[in-house]
């Protein structure tokens, strides 16, 4: 059986990079291609060499067009408006799609969806095995708990990262939602400043931190009278998201065409 064919789009970057070098080290996979935004300061060089693993004769090029019919799955970790016109370019070749960028606005996710069904893709906010048992355990924990404990969301990430709160803590917020049976417009509420009052019964804080290098780190809270419950996940290298995509992308290659969740590789559904 001949290896997956991948493209990474983003190459140039933290995860690109590391997407790269992961891809360069497992069995049954080979880098056909490397892209990144037109200016950016790594288009031209070897994606191999980005990434620190040694010349792989694949150059960074600002095209997908250029290289996406050498593939049979593209690996996407760049920014909203590059991501659907990338989708396109993949829904025109008919390949398949990973996508890892999150900061959608309302827009740009009903383009998305309707590109994605076209095409066999995953999609997530995080590719951590950790993270998306994390979810279904935060689910279960809102069930269980219910209306008598508060529900606070704390993220944490570097100070490059654009978008706020990450999109994992949004995931984490609907999955506290869905386990309580709130609609997550309603009850959601992002940071909080002044004389803000007595807090909702309901409501779900949402507050997210910048600083430094911090990788990720996520945790969720339970705050009842007398007893607070923290789950907590933090993620000490962005090879656990690499591990993630690269696993979505081998299962792609048997999946049929519709966007489909990270859950769906890990748990079938």
């Amino acid at each position: 059986m001949s290896d997956i064919r991948v493209v990474v789009d983003g190459a140039g970057g933290r995860m690109g990079r590391m997407i790269t070098a992961t891809v360069e080290g497992e069995s049954g996979m080979t880098l056909s291609g490397a892209v990144d935004a037109p200016g950016a300061p790594l288009v031209g060089s070897d994606a191999g060499s980005a990434a620190g693993v040694g010349e792989l004769g694949v150059p960074i090029v600002d095209s997908l067009s250029s290289v996406i019919e050498d593939a049979d799955v593209v690996v996407e970790f760049t920014l909203p408006e590059a991501t659907l016109a990338n989708l396109r370019v993949a829904v025109d070749a008919g390949k398949r799609m990973v996508i890892a960028t999150t900061g959608f606005d309302a827009d740009q996710q009903a383009e998305l969806d309707d590109l994605a069904a076209r095409i066999p893709c995953v999609m997530a906010s995080n590719y951590s095995i950790g993270v998306n048992a994390l979810a279904k355990a935060v689910s279960l924990m809102a069930t269980t708990l219910g209306d008598d404990y508060d529900i606070e969301i704390i993220e944490a990430h570097h100070n490059q990262k654009v978008d706020a709160p990450s999109g994992t803590a949004v995931t984490l917020l609907r999955a506290a939602a869905e386990g309580v049976a709130r609609n997550v417009d309603e009850v959601a509420i992002y940071g909080r400043e002044g004389i803000v009052g007595a807090r909702p019964a309901k409501e779900i804080g949402v507050h997210a931190i910048r600083g430094g290098d911090i990788v990720g780190d996520h945790m969720v809270m339970f705050v009842g009278m007398g007893e607070r419950v923290e789950l907590i996940h933090r993620a000490q290298s962005r090879q656990t998201f690499a591990n993630g995509a690269l696993r979505a992308a081998r299962w792609l290659m048997t999946a049929p065409p519709g966007k489909h969740a990270f859950t769906e590789v890990l748990f079938g559904a």
